[in-house]
């Protein structure tokens, strides 16, 4: 008998017509009209090959064949029962897991690092390993290569994947603290243009970044002097420089400190801001480890601005 034949469906119906021994009782029971379970009986019949049901005057009796099933049907169906009540929890103080989460080292610095100061104290068996972002996000989470994809709302666009939003954040203009195109702290749209710009772009196509992918939508015309994979470097690499670059304001100020004769400018354009937001694939919905990670997250998100 090949169970991909089967409706499993059929097991409940046996159970309630050996258990009641009475169709109508065991409708009723199924949630089914009189019909419906007659129908079920003879489907079982034909599976079973056997009549399992033998009225006797105004009751029903159990054939052989459905004495035997009895027990083995109900402990089948109790054992899914309980299956299904008793998923596993995850309990963060014991427990040991491992995530992968595909990250800019933006992400990772806002972010994993306040969730790892409290996962280090209050899950130590949780382990992170973040991967580098992907010109394809989506196929990192088809294939499993991430358990979790942080992106902007805004380069991910539309998707099926389920996300939840984490903080928004917004852009500024780096320059070198002694740059002669900003002696007052500002910077024309003009005098930003004609500078060279340092960009962050991911990937052998140097695909860039919201801003400059605003940008170059507006058709604005720059000279790209320098590209690097890290936001977190930029300041480092325009410092005693004229270069200019669009850095994210959470980063940069958190970098101030390290980063010292930078100086941070109000964006010479209209910028959209960006929405950072955490991807997963539907198949963690419901899984308690996951479903934690993702709580820990959205909650220290929640902190930043606290």
């Amino acid at each position: 008998m090949n169970l991909r034949n089967i409706d499993l469906n059929l097991l409940v119906a046996l159970d309630a017509l050996l258990t009641e021994r009475n169709v109508s009782r065991a409708g009723r029971r199924l949630g089914l009209s009189q019909p419906a379970a007659s129908s079920a009986l003879a489907r079982l019949r034909k599976l079973f090959q056997d009549p399992l049901l033998v009225r006797r005057g105004r009751e029903f009796t159990l054939t052989t064949e459905a004495e035997r099933l009895a027990q083995p049907v109900r402990e089948i169906l109790s054992l899914v029962e309980r299956t299904i009540a008793n998923r596993p929890e995850f309990d963060p103080r014991t427990d040991t897991r491992m995530f992968r989460i595909s990250a800019s080292d933006y992400a990772t610095l806002i972010l994993l690092s306040p969730f790892m100061q409290y996962a280090a104290a209050e899950a130590p068996g949780v382990t992170i390993h973040v991967i580098p972002r992907s010109s394809d996000p989506r196929q990192l989470l088809r294939t499993g290569e991430a358990d979790l994809v942080i992106e902007p709302r805004e380069l991910l666009g539309d998707t099926s994947f389920p996300s939840q939003g984490l903080f928004s954040d917004r852009w500024l203009c780096a320059v070198d603290a002694a740059h002669p195109a900003a002696p007052q702290g500002r910077l024309s749209l003009e005098a930003y243009l004609q500078l060279p710009h340092c960009v962050y772009s991911i990937g052998p196509d140097r695909e860039l970044d919201f801003a400059d992918q605003h940008l170059a939508r507006l058709g604005t015309q720059r000279r790209i002097e320098l590209t690097v994979e890290s936001f977190l470097l930029v300041p480092f690499l325009i410092r005693g420089t004229t270069l200019a670059s669009l850095v994210l304001e959470r980063a940069a100020r958190q970098l101030a400190a390290a980063a010292t004769g930078i100086q941070l400018l109000p964006a010479p354009l209209p910028l959209p801001d960006i929405h950072e937001t955490m991807h997963w694939h539907p198949g963690h919905d419901t899984d308690p480890a996951h479903l934690w990670l993702r709580e820990q997250l959205l909650a220290c998100a929640q902190n930043l601005d606290s």
